[in-house]
C-alpha cells in the first residue's frame, strides 16, 4: 500500500489527500492485510448484525421501509433479512440497514462516533449477494469501510456529533462508500470519487433520536454509500478531496479537526479492534450506568422501594443523547437515562427487547422510581462512564462507578456472549435449527465461497 503524502494549512487543516489517502488504502487491502484477531471481530460484527436485524425486522421502523420497498419493487439482486424476498440491491441496503438499528441494540465505535456496522455491512453485502463474492471479499471490504469511517471520525473529532449530527448517517455514508469500493474492486481515483459523492450524501440529525428517523438513519448511509460506489464505477464524477476541501464535508460539518488523529498509525493500526458490543437493548449511553446500577443492586440486595434518590453523573455529552426526562413509548425508553435506570433497580431485564415497550413507560412503580432520579452532565468523566449515587431511606449510600470503554480482550469469551446473543433475537424469527447453522456458517465465514449462502438462512420461517 502506497505512503499518504499529507499537505497541511497553517491552520492545522488536511489542505490535500485525505481522502485519496483512505482511498488508497481502502483499494489497496487484501483480506491477507487483515490480522488473524481482526478477522474474528469482524465475524462477531456480522453475527451481532444478523440478529438484531432478524429481529428489527419485525419493528414497525423494519416493516414500513420493507413494505415500501417491496411496493416500489426492482430487481432481485438481494435478500432482505427476515422477509425471505430478494430486491434490488439499493433497496436492500435502505430496508436491511433500517432494520438492523431499528432496536438500537448493534455494536458502536467511538472513534466512528456511532454504530459501523450497519452501515457497511448491508451495503457490502447485498452487493456481494449480487456478484457471488465470498466470505473473504466480504470481511476484506467490511473492514475497508470501518476503517475509512473511523478516521473520517477521528479528523472531525466528537465536535461533529456535539453539532447535532448523527455520525452513524453522516460518517457511514463515507464508510458504506469506501467498504462498496472495495467489494467492487474500484482503483483508487475512483474510490475517492465514491467518497466524494457520499459526501454530498451524507446528512443526520440527533434530534430524531428517539423516533424511527434514528434507525433510517443507517439505512440511508448504507444505501447512499453503496449508490455512490455504483456510479463512481460507472465514471460519474466528484470532487476527489471532499472530506478536507474549503466548503467540504468537514469544513462545513464540524468546528474542529484533528489531521494527527486521523492518520495515527495509518496503514498499521486498525479501527476494528475498537468494536463495543451491547447487551442491554438501550442506547449505549445508558449501559455504565447500567451495569453500574446492576452491581450496587445484586451486591447490597436494594429494593426499589427503600430508595430515597438517586444521582447518576455521565459525560455532558450524554445530555443530548440519552436524556429524554419523560418517555411514553418504548423507543424513546431506549434514550431515557433516567427511565433505564429505574428498570434496573426494579430489576427488569434491559437485555430482553420486549421490555422496551409503550405500556412499561406508564408503570407507576418505574415512574416513581424515575421521578427519584437525578442526571448530572460531568464535564470531567470519560465517554463510556459513569457515577451512580444511590441514597437510601436509612441514610445508607451506595456509589459505584461503570465503565464499558474499553473493548474486550477475551475474545472467545465475547464470541460466546454474542452467539448466546444471537440465538435469543435469531431464533423467534428463523427457528432454532437454522440460528444454530448461521452461527456455524459465520464462524467459518473466510471459507465461504459465496455469501449467498449465508443470506439464504436468513428468511422467516413458518
Amino acid at each position: 500500500m502506497s505512503e499518504a503524502k499529507i499537505e497541511h494549512d497553517k491552520e492545522g487543516r488536511i489542505a490535500q489527500g485525505l481522502t485519496h489517502a483512505l482511498a488508497d488504502y481502502s483499494s489497496a487491502l487484501r483480506f491477507e492485510d487483515i490480522p488473524d484477531d481482526v478477522r474474528t471481530i469482524v465475524k462477531h460484527c456480522v453475527l451481532d448484525w444478523l440478529g438484531v436485524t432478524l429481529a428489527g425486522s419485525r419493528e414497525d421502523a423494519g416493516r414500513i421501509v420493507r413494505e415500501e420497498a417491496l411496493e416500489q419493487g426492482g430487481s432481485p439482486q438481494a435478500t432482505i433479512v427476515g422477509a425471505g424476498v430478494r430486491t434490488s440491491v439499493g433497496q436492500a441496503a435502505l430496508v436491511n440497514g433500517t432494520a438492523s438499528h431499528a432496536l438500537d441494540y448493534d455494536d458502536v465505535h467511538f472513534a466512528f462516533l456511532g454504530h459501523p456496522t450497519v452501515t457497511v455491512l448491508p451495503a457490502v453485502l447485498a452487493l456481494g449477494e449480487r456478484d457471488g463474492a465470498s466470505g473473504r471479499a466480504l470481511v476484506t471490504a467490511f473492514v475497508a469501510g470501518v476503517e475509512a469511517g473511523s478516521r473520517i471520525g477521528a479528523y472531525v473529532t466528537e465536535a461533529h456529533y456535539a453539532r447535532g449530527h448523527h455520525a452513524t448517517g453522516t460518517l457511514g455514508a463515507f464508510a458504506a462508500a469506501a467498504g462498496s469500493a472495495r467489494l467492487l474492486g474500484l482503483d483508487a481515483h475512483r474510490c475517492a470519487t465514491a467518497l466524494g459523492i457520499a459526501a454530498t450524501q451524507a446528512a443526520a440529525l440527533k434530534a430524531m433520536f428517539g423516533t424511527m428517523c434514528k434507525p433510517l438513519h443507517a439505512g440511508k448511509a448504507a444505501a447512499n454509500g453503496q449508490y455512490a460506489a455504483l456510479l463512481a464505477a460507472r465514471g460519474f464524477t466528484s470532487r476527489d478531496d471532499a472530506i478536507e476541501c474549503s466548503q467540504g464535508f468537514a469544513d462545513t460539518q464540524t468546528p474542529v479537526v484533528e489531521p494527527e488523529d486521523a492518520l495515527a498509525d495509518f496503514g498499521k493500526r486498525f479501527h476494528c479492534r475498537d468494536f463495543l458490543f451491547k447487551y442491554h437493548a438501550a442506547c449505549y449511553g445508558t449501559h455504565s450506568s447500567i451495569e453500574a446500577l446492576s452491581k450496587l443492586r445484586e451486591d447490597h440486595g436494594i429494593e426499589s422501594n427503600s430508595i430515597s434518590k438517586v444521582e447518576i453523573r455521565v459525560p455532558t455529552r450524554n445530555l443530548k443523547v440519552c436524556n429524554i426526562q419523560e418517555p411514553h413509548t418504548g423507543l424513546e425508553a431506549k434514550f431515557s437515562l433516567r427511565f433505564v435506570s429505574a428498570m434496573t433497580l426494579a430489576g427488569r431485564n434491559t437485555a430482553d427487547i420486549a421490555t422496551y415497550n409503550d405500556a412499561i413507560c406508564s408503570e407507576r412503580e418505574l415512574i416513581d422510581l424515575r421521578d427519584r432520579i437525578r442526571i448530572v452532565g460531568d464535564g470531567e468523566l470519560a465517554r463510556g462512564t459513569s457515577e451512580v449515587i444511590v441514597s437510601m431511606r436509612d441514610g445508607v449510600v451506595y456509589r459505584e462507578f461503570g465503565n464499558v470503554s474499553v473493548a474486550s480482550s477475551n475474545l472467545e469469551e465475547q464470541g460466546r456472549r454474542l452467539e448466546d446473543k444471537f440465538l435469543v433475537l435469531a431464533n423467534p424469527v428463523v427457528g432454532d435449527a437454522r440460528s444454530r447453522e448461521i452461527v456455524e456458517r459465520v464462524r467459518t465465514l473466510e471459507d465461504l465461497d459465496a455469501v449467498d449462502k449465508l443470506m439464504r438462512l436468513s428468511e422467516a420461517h413458518d
